[in-house]
């Protein structure tokens, strides 16, 4: 009964090869930029973006910023992903991941930043790119580059008629600030569902398990 449970689910797996559902691809980085936002400790930015309708969700690969030439001397960049709070409004909630890249992005350019392997974004679900800095904007600040005109898939909410970027200067309390758009682009990967076929087999095994438990009793 062993050789033939063991077959029974070899033959089962063997050919169940599942791919991921494709990539989900946001960026605004080929709009003209119209200027920047400066961040710092006093200075927090933030950006949202809606994930697709995969069920299993989405595993991060990276985060891409645009950025104009820092002001000052600024130090200890931060770029975050956070979850999203509704109410009245969608601001940023709690932080789920400190991003890896740069931490003194001063150049203007293009920086990618990765996430955790093992962090996978919910489908259907607001999230917000939050920056921030060690220092005050007023000893030096990043510039998070910026544009009037989104592309598609940026998932930006509406207050009175208007489209706006989220502002805090303690990264607790959020206001929305109108015209602009932070620049960055979002690379995603669908994680696949078990399929039907591997849901049976695992049913099964469990079901000739009890059966042969149950005659060795």
């Amino acid at each position: 009964m062993k050789k033939i449970i063991i077959m029974f689910v070899l033959g089962l797996f063997a050919p169940q090869i599942i791919q991921a559902q494709g990539t989900i691809y946001v960026s605004n980085l080929g709009q003209a930029s119209t200027g920047n936002n400066l961040v710092g400790n006093n200075s927090w930015y933030a950006a949202d973006f809606i994930t697709g309708t995969n069920v299993g969700g989405y595993a991060l690969n990276s985060v891409q910023l645009a950025m104009t030439d820092a002001s000052g001397d600024p130090t200890g960049f931060m770029a975050m992903l956070y979850s999203s709070i509704s109410g009245a409004a969608t601001f940023p909630g709690g932080s789920l991941a400190t991003l890896n890249g740069s931490l003194n992005p001063v150049t203007a350019g293009t920086y990618t930043y990765t996430a955790p392997s093992n962090l996978t974004l919910s489908p259907n679900t607001v999230y917000f790119i939050v920056l921030t800095a060690g220092t005050a904007v007023a000893n030096g600040a990043y510039g998070w580059s910026v544009t009037s005109t989104p592309s598609p898939g940026y998932n930006s909410y509406h207050w009175g008629g208007e489209i706006f970027f989220a502002h805090s200067s303690s990264g607790s309390s959020w206001n929305y600030t109108s015209g602009t758009y932070g620049q960055f682009a979002i690379d995603a990967t669908a994680v696949p569902e078990p399929s039907c076929e591997i849901l049976l087999g695992l049913g099964g095994l469990v079901f000739l398990w009890r059966r042969w438990k149950a005659k060795a009793v």
